[in-house]
């Protein structure tokens, strides 16, 4: 089993790893951390908690928009919030991931130990 990775260890790129998930559909809060959970292949340990701050700053800033599902259709339980990426979000995605690949090269061989 992978070493776990915590909420903590990621939060400098929980926004990219957000809208990377809901750069193919949109989702639910919940639905994003079991992507996320489910991407990183039972290391990632995301909870909720976590994940619904970065969801909401990301739709202050315009990079996600929201809108209620309109019912509830064979479950149970209140509607839910689903978040959608947008143009700007698209935008911040790809300089997130050029950000991401800058850092691995730079910070990589720093931590491989090829120093």
């Amino acid at each position: 089993m992978p070493t776990p990775i915590e909420g903590n260890q990621v939060r400098g790129h929980l926004e990219t790893m957000i809208l990377s998930v809901l750069e193919s559909e949109a989702a639910h809060g919940f639905e994003v951390v079991k992507r996320l959970c489910a991407a990183g292949n039972g290391a990632l340990e995301l909870k909720e908690g976590t994940v619904y701050p970065v969801l909401y700053r990301l739709e202050d800033a315009g990079l996600v928009r929201s809108k209620w599902e309109k019912e509830t259709t064979g479950r149970r339980g209140p509607r839910r919030k689903i978040y959608q990426l947008t143009k700007r979000g698209e935008r911040q995605l790809n300089s997130g991931r050029e950000q991401w690949k800058s850092f691995v090269n730079t910070i990589g061989p720093i931590v491989g130990g090829v120093l």
